[in-house]
């Protein structure tokens, strides 16, 4: 992997109802018997990527004798604040999504994941890349093992922009606004966006503030939550022009990003919108939401348009790498079942039910779709990668940035309002 640095919220990161249910996440460890009991939180409700889980665990269970993984399937956007509740009571699940950034630096800080430093054995140690590890690190120490490599651009559908006239993807917004008025002019949205939810809204500022952020500004912002340097209003005032040229579905801000087929991306998935801007996950919830539940055969990529003019480094990209932690007081064999979901043969399932890039590079040469090789490749070229903002912010300051650009889009407050809310919430940490 080429050497790049990435942000990933605070300076040590930088590199290049607490039931579900009525159910307790704890009760896990040894029984007594010496059989061991663990609990399992991900966030894949349906389809393939659920019954990877549940394969994994079953193969898991098979090979590991006395050991029981109890699974619960979150949806996405109810993980975070279950788990944070679950985390600062003490009963937390022992296997658990780690979304990383200031996130994790939190969680590290409070004393509640297990130090996985030393501990990667086995195919995860020899087939993942060092990079991906140290998107994992804090202080020099890793809490969490990666699975997915996820960057961000824009997912589309081939036929639709076929059809529009589109005979070459968009380099810059000038272009992405052509482009949005040849599909406008087909009868189709041209890209989908679930605002309901607020983050997908929000990765449109994200972004824009990667092409007009130099990416020293972008990382000193991740550890200082100031937004007080001209290009954060500058990227907002990117969107704000953007929104009104009228590029997303009607009732955007009431629409979902991944439940249903009403969702952003069920409107892909029944070639309702030209695309989407999301993370490298959205190719296996497209195909969740088709009508024969199988991937859309005319889905493509490119990567978000350039800002002219803007400081950010040309061909920097957005997204992380989405691993899983063990909580603090888990048992020993939640490592194992980590070495053993990073392991060639289960990253490769693993791909193939999420259809998105895995971390192991032996997996990784089992990836046919052309769209996954090239956002493997933008990945990889980038001089600068960041994670999602309001990962790098952590999960008070990022919640209410996402909820500010909302605001803004929905015209109840200008671009310096919104970037004044964001400062206003990095004020208080």
């Amino acid at each position: 992997m080429k050497a790049k640095r990435i942000l990933m919220g605070s300076a040590a990161l930088v590199v290049g109802a607490l039931a579900l249910a009525g159910c307790s996440a704890g009760g896990s460890g040894d029984s007594g018997d010496g059989n061991v009991e663990m609990t399992l939180w991900q966030n894949s409700t349906t389809g393939p990527g659920q019954q990877f889980w549940k394969d994994a665990i079953a193969a898991f269970e098979e090979d590991n004798p006395g050991v029981t993984i109890k699974m619960q399937s979150i949806q996405n956007e109810d993980l975070d604040g279950k788990l944070q509740t679950a985390l600062n009571a003490g009963d937390p699940p022992d296997i658990f999504l780690q979304r990383g950034g200031g996130k994790m630096t939190a969680m590290v800080q409070a004393g509640q994941l297990m130090d996985l430093t030393g501990k990667i054995e086995g195919e995860a140690k020899e087939n993942i890349s060092e990079g991906s590890f140290k998107a994992q690190m804090y202080q020099d120490k890793l809490w969490a093992m990666p699975l997915s490599v996820l960057p961000g651009g824009i997912f589309y559908s081939q036929d639709l922009y076929d059809a529009a006239g589109v005979t070459e993807t968009p380099t810059t917004i000038d272009e992405l606004v052509a482009a949005n008025d040849k599909l406008k002019a087909t009868g189709v949205a041209p890209l989908a966006l679930g605002g309901k939810d607020a983050w997908p809204a929000a990765h449109w500022f994200y972004w824009f503030s990667l092409r007009e952020c130099a990416p020293k500004t972008m990382e000193e912002t991740g550890d200082s939550k100031d937004f007080s340097d001209p290009c954060w209003l500058k990227a907002a005032e990117d969107l704000n022009d953007f929104a009104a040229t009228e590029p997303f579905n009607e009732g955007f801000l009431t629409t979902s990003a991944q439940q249903g087929a009403g969702s952003s991306a069920g409107l892909v998935a029944n070639h309702q919108a030209g695309g989407e801007l999301m993370g490298a996950w959205d190719p296996g919830v497209i195909a969740s939401l088709t009508p024969d539940e199988k991937p859309l055969p005319d889905l493509a990529w490119y990567p978000f348009p350039e800002v002219e003019g803007g400081k950010g480094e040309p061909g920097s990209i957005m997204g992380g790498v989405d691993g899983y932690s063990c909580s603090a007081k888990a048992p020993k064999e939640c490592v194992d079942f980590l070495n053993f979901v990073a392991s060639d043969d289960q990253q490769t399932a693993y791909y193939k039910a999420f259809n998105s890039p895995p971390v192991n590079q032996v997996a990784q040469e089992q990836v046919t779709e052309p769209y996954l090789k090239q956002i493997l490749e933008a990945y990889n070229a980038a001089p600068f990668v960041s994670q999602w903002l309001d990962t790098v912010l952590g999960q008070n300051v990022g919640n209410a940035l996402n909820v500010a650009v909302v605001d803004m889009l929905s015209g109840q407050s200008t671009p310096e309002e919104m970037i004044a809310a964001a400062n206003a919430a990095g004020a208080k940490g």
